[in-house]
């Protein structure tokens, strides 16, 4: 098990759907839904930038220590290759996304904790299980861009992950390159990964194969009413540290379809969210992924610790 001494913090705020807000809500067209591109060009960088002083202010807010994911989801081989980049350039990629988060963090992160993640999503569409892959092959393709994290954040995290083998390979390849690695799940509306695993399985296959080597576990790409039935008072749920849900309820099948953005119901979202801080013990990471933006986030936060602001703030500062 890892010994890190990572999220010391009572909790953290990340940030929320960072491409369905650059398409949907500043009009920028992403090749192939690939955010790291905008490291390319001043007018990208800016928007980046923008972005993500959002979620920093509303962090400072709340006294919040913030987690900053680099804009790679797509940095990999396959969708960068789709692209036409080579193994080289997006390791480059890779790199530059971690220097603009610590450039960000020197400029704007006032007196606040800030944890540089390096993002990685699947192979694959996360949406669907595709390009399966063996443990071992997981490993291997995993590791040429945690490879290129490794000196340059403080974790990385894998999200939107539909599949144990692949998330498997991905701790594995953390753990040979000795960097701190955290596991995020995606969902289908009946609360289980899209090949049908249930959570508790998944989280605790990954568990017993890498020796508890992730330093937690995440629900990200899914809307609580899928998947907060799905808690219940077993072990498993101590692994779950954070939740980055879908704005909207529909079906990953009806959000592949959709030509407009569904912002959803922001009080049915942060209701969602307050019922599943109630249910995991150790609750602590809290951010959105697609249709949400910063309004969102506040609205949660709001729901969440309103009513107990002093409380809040006197565990942050103990």
């Amino acid at each position: 098990m890892t010994n890190s001494t990572l999220f010391k913090s009572d909790y953290y705020l990340t940030d929320g759907g960072l491409e369905t807000t650059l398409i949907f809500e500043n009009g920028i067209e992403l090749n192939n839904f690939a955010s790291f591109e905008l490291l390319n060009n001043a007018a990208g960088r800016t928007a980046l930038k923008n972005y993500y002083i959002s979620y920093l202010s509303l962090a400072l807010k709340f006294q919040f220590g913030f987690i900053m994911e680099t804009p790679t989801w797509r940095a990999n081989k396959d969708w960068g290759s789709k692209m036409g980049y080579t193994l080289d350039q997006l390791s480059d990629v890779n790199r530059l996304a971690a220097s603009f988060m610590k450039e960000i963090i020197q400029d704007h992160a006032v007196n606040q904790e800030v944890i540089i993640s390096g993002n990685i999503g699947p192979r694959g569409d996360g949406y669907k299980v595709e390009n399966r892959m063996t443990v071992s092959e997981a490993t291997s393709y995993h590791s040429d861009q945690i490879h290129a994290f490794s000196q340059n954040v403080d974790v990385v995290t894998a999200l939107t992950i539909n599949y144990v083998d692949e998330a498997i390979g991905i701790v594995v390849a953390a753990k040979n390159t000795h960097i701190p690695v955290v596991i995020s799940f995606t969902v289908e509306t009946d609360g289980k990964l899209p090949d049908g695993t249930s959570l508790k399985e998944a989280i605790m296959k990954v568990d017993m194969e890498t020796d508890q080597y992730a330093q937690h576990f995440m629900i990200n790409c899914a809307h609580p009413e899928h998947f907060k039935h799905t808690i219940k008072e077993e072990d498993w749920i101590n692994r779950i540290r954070g939740i980055r849900a879908n704005a909207s309820t529909l079906s990953h099948a009806e959000l592949d379809e959709a030509e407009d953005l569904d912002p959803g119901n922001k009080s049915l979202l942060a209701d969602g969210y307050l019922e599943l801080k109630d249910k995991l013990p150790d609750f602590r990471i809290i951010g959105g992924c697609c249709g949400t933006n910063h309004t969102h986030l506040e609205h949660i936060l709001n729901t969440l610790f309103n009513k107990e602001t002093d409380e809040v703030n006197s565990e942050i500062h103990r």
